[in-house]
């Protein structure tokens, strides 16, 4: 995928995970913005390679989730 298409694709994807962050744990966007940003899930779905940009924002949000409660996650099985 170019950098183009890549770039587009992780925008939506990241707006749609934010949300998800801003409505379970409460935040407002730019809280749950940043929290998504400094987390090891958005670092992992910056690099194309890793492929986890192909999971759902529920999936994504999820490793998130998980990141949050228990300092790591695991990635699904789809990858």
């Amino acid at each position: 995928m170019n950098d183009e298409k890549f770039t587009a694709v992780l925008g939506v994807l990241v707006e749609q995970v934010v949300h998800l962050i801003a409505e379970h744990y409460a935040y407002n966007e730019l809280v749950a913005s940043n929290a998504f940003y400094n987390s090891s899930v958005y670092a992992l779905l910056e690099q194309e390679e890793t492929k986890i940009w192909h999971f759902s924002p529920l999936t994504l949000f999820n490793m998130f989730d998980e990141e949050q409660k228990r300092g790591s996650f695991e990635l699904p099985e789809e990858v």
